[in-house]
């Protein structure tokens, strides 16, 4: 079960859609996946997922290099932020330990998913053994991957799935309807249960933060129907962005703003910061997903109580692992679990994700103990 929490977060992007204060039907950027709610509150139970049969792809013919040295190449949704930084450092760290793996990071420096596919689409032609990726876009990423399993390159992704045909693994770091439940359940608890709120998000399309949402939608109206859900926003992963709508959305709404939730790392700490400014720390509870360096200053001044997130080091480091049991053999189509080093064994679920396990909750007492 996740903690409750109070966390900073980003609220960003240029505003897209309409006031939100019906749920009626879903909103404007969720997929047509069906959603499962967790029990509310401090419940037990909730709807258990049944196991699933493999759904993932395959590498054709590819060659084997069963303990033998292979090369993979890591293509995140872009480069240059803290978050994807961890990731890499984690990706690194498997690979030293490991002794036969050689990993290297490079992508777009801004979340394109057309940038994405030309990044891949070179590192295909230029022979790899294994491809890492996090989708900019699930749909529109799927054919270069499917491209990359037919000449026997191994795909696995991470933080953000594609189609799953277009990979073998999938690398989740929480289930949807967990991180749905964490977010929900602490912006609640700190502007009641018929506060109003709104969301930023990067795009509509980023997949696992459409997920989150469209879980986070369906939690709320079982649970706390009297909540009033303004709008969602998108920030684009950009960080002037994020702060420019985050300060739009705080003029917008004014007094009828109590909540801000955010689905990105590069706009939680920015949102803090027009949150500060604004001078409303307190008045607007900021809750949401970021890295500790990030939101040091703003848990330090007490606007931010905490910060959520699974460890991004780890997460790249199970993506390494898994990948390096895929090539040797060891994790295979119907497979429940695969080790994965310092983590332990990491279990399957729907059908080809490998679940890391349930987030960090970062606070005054130890978010200085981390750094990235």
């Amino acid at each position: 079960m996740f903690k409750r929490i109070g966390i900073s977060v980003a609220i960003a992007g240029l505003l897209m859609g309409a006031a939100q204060t019906s749920h009626a039907a879903r909103w404007d950027g969720a997929d047509d996946l069906p959603v499962s709610p967790l029990a509310c509150g401090d419940e037990e139970g909730g709807a258990a997922a049944a196991a699933l049969p493999y759904d993932g792809g395959m590498a054709i013919n590819a060659p084997d290099k069963a303990g033998a040295e292979i090369t993979l190449v890591d293509v995140p949704k872009l480069i240059g932020i803290g978050y994807f930084a961890a990731t890499t450092e984690g990706m690194r760290q498997a690979a030293e330990e490991l002794g036969n793996v050689k990993v290297k990071t490079d992508g777009p420096t801004e979340a394109n998913i057309d940038d994405q596919i030309t990044f891949l689409d070179n590192f295909i032609t230029q022979g790899v053994d294994g491809l890492l990726f996090a989708a900019n876009d699930p749909v529109a990423i799927a054919p270069v991957l499917r491209t990359a399993l037919k000449k026997g390159v191994h795909v696995v992704g991470y933080d953000a799935n594609s189609e799953p045909d277009a990979r073998e693994w999938f690398v989740n770091q929480a289930e949807f309807n967990g991180i749905a439940k964490s977010m929900v359940d602490s912006i609640v608890a700190e502007i009641g249960d018929d506060g109003k709120f709104a969301i930023v998000t990067s795009t509509f399309t980023t997949p696992n933060q459409a997920r989150w949402i469209a879980e986070m939608q369906a939690y709320q109206e079982k649970c706390f129907p009297d909540a009033q859900w303004l709008e969602t926003v998108e920030a684009q992963e950009d960080n002037i962005l994020s702060f420019n709508q985050a300060n739009t959305l705080i003029n917008k709404y004014g007094e009828d703003l109590q909540g801000l939730l955010g689905m990105t790392s590069v706009a939680t700490p920015a949102s803090a910061e027009a949150v500060t400014q604004a001078g409303l720390c307190g008045d607007v509870a900021v809750v949401g997903l970021a890295t500790p360096n990030a939101m040091k200053p703003y848990v330090a001044s007490d606007c931010v109580k905490s910060v959520v997130l699974w460890n991004p080091v780890d997460l790249g480091y199970a993506a390494v692992h898994v990948m390096r049991a895929v090539v040797d053999g060891k994790f295979a189509p119907g497979a429940t679990e695969v080790s994965a080093g310092r983590l332990g064994t990491l279990n399957v679920v729907n059908g080809s994700e490998v679940l890391l396990g349930a987030p960090y909750v970062f606070n005054k007492d130890n978010i200085t103990d981390f750094d990235f």
